[in-house]
């Protein structure tokens, strides 16, 4: 009886997807664009191209084993591969606090590429961690962080944050000495409020949801000294405002 339940509920699923995905684009959000280079499916093959050659220095964060095996150490054989994760485990060659991720490593122990992948969601201060990284990557280095924008609840309680694409680019700006390469929102979600919430929201659609939030950053400059106090809101978001009240 179970095994035909599963195999039902499964079937209706299916159907509900054939029925409804013609309705998807309609949940798009028209400024949300899709990464260039670095997409969800695209920023492994794109970091390997770029660094994976001989005297080039990688470092990962976030770099143990969880979901499965990492691509990382095979594909950046040529170069020389760090992991870094709050916890030891497979893939793992430094175990510390990203927070704290400088003190790791002496002063001449500078980055070509320094990626994280799903971790900056747990990161209890990320805007320190952005600091960190930028210490230790080289003027005409790389940043590549993918995290989530919308996604379950999961890894509570440290489960901090969700970001834009806007907000990684506001974590690694001009301020800080970085330019961006590219950067956007992947894999959409089709959404709507369920029977649970306040009554006047129910069966509501809720467009412009995306699993992915992806930034490819260039560190076009060393900022010594950088204070987040002192920093001026123009060198984070730029020409752009926000948008002005409906008349």
């Amino acid at each position: 009886m179970n095994r035909i339940m599963k195999k039902s509920g499964k079937f209706i699923l299916w159907l509900y997807y054939i029925l409804f995905s013609k309705f998807d684009k309609y949940y798009l959000q028209p400024d949300v664009k899709m990464p260039v280079y670095v997409g969800h499916k695209q920023w492994q093959q794109y970091l390997i191209d770029i660094g994976n050659k001989p005297g080039k220095r990688i470092l990962e964060i976030g770099s143990r084993e969880v979901t499965g095996p990492s691509f990382a150490r095979e594909g950046f054989d040529k170069a020389t591969y760090i992991g870094f994760d709050f916890y030891p485990g497979n893939n793992v060659d430094i175990v510390g606090d990203a927070h704290k991720l400088s003190s790791y490593f002496n002063e001449k122990e500078k980055f070509d590429i320094i990626f994280s992948s799903a971790c900056f969601e747990h990161f209890a201060m990320p805007w320190i961690v952005a600091e960190e990284i930028s210490k230790l990557l080289k003027v005409g280095g790389f940043v590549f962080i993918e995290t989530h924008f919308s996604f379950s609840s999961h890894e509570r309680p440290w489960n901090f944050f969700q970001y834009s694409d806007l907000g990684l680019k506001v974590l690694f700006s001009e301020a800080m000495g970085f330019e961006c390469v590219d950067a956007g929102m992947s894999n959409p979600i089709v959404g709507r409020f369920s029977s649970l919430s306040d009554k006047y929201l129910r069966g509501k659609p809720v467009i412009g949801l995306y699993c992915h939030s992806e930034y490819l950053g260039k560190k076009v400059k060393e900022v010594n000294d950088f204070n987040w106090e002192s920093v001026d809101l123009k060198n984070v978001v730029g020409d752009t405002k926000y948008p002005k009240p409906l008349e």
